[in-house]
């Protein structure tokens, strides 16, 4: 069974229905879902964010975004822990790296268009596994990341991503 909920988010009011994979786009509308929250996908340990969850998750990937859209990496480094990474496969090669060379494209980059849909979230108390659907400039990506709570926040641990 689906709920949905109204909040209300920077003034404007949007439906989020509730499931293993909803949430907002960045124009506000409501992100299609592919899966719905039924007691064979959701259970105590791995379950459906809540809208206040769901909220709370999309704080450090606003910041992820917007430091993009504003070519600043200071935007972002709030959004991630201190040894958090990013990884990607190029040419058949796993790269890892520390989230200080995300930071460096930022601001060599500037300024770009950017934005981004939350495609699927799950989670289990205190972690959060996160794909949003993003496009940089011209560039589209399946981005994943794993949030862990720090404190009342949500920090990104690690964030991998698949160029389209």
């Amino acid at each position: 069974m689906k709920r949905t909920f109204s909040l209300i988010s920077a003034g404007v009011m949007m439906a989020i229905a509730v499931s293993s994979c909803c949430g907002t786009k960045t124009d506000g509308s409501t992100d299609s879902c592919t899966k719905t929250c039924d007691s064979t996908e959701c259970n105590p340990t791995a379950r459906c964010a809540t809208p206040e969850e769901i909220a709370a998750i999309r704080i450090p990937l606003d910041m992820y975004v917007n430091a993009a859209m504003q070519g600043d990496s200071k935007v972002a480094e709030p959004a991630f822990a201190k040894g958090a990474t990013i990884s990607h496969a190029e040419n058949d090669t796993l790269i890892c790296a520390p989230i200080k060379e995300l930071f460096a494209y930022y601001d060599v980059t500037g300024k770009q268009p950017a934005s981004y849909e939350i495609a699927d979230i799950s989670v289990a108390e205190d972690v959060a596994m996160v794909r949003i659907e993003s496009k940089f400039g011209d560039a589209e990506y399946s981005d994943m990341f794993t949030l862990v709570k720090d404190g009342s926040d949500w920090k990104i641990v690690a964030k991998a991503f698949h160029v389209k």
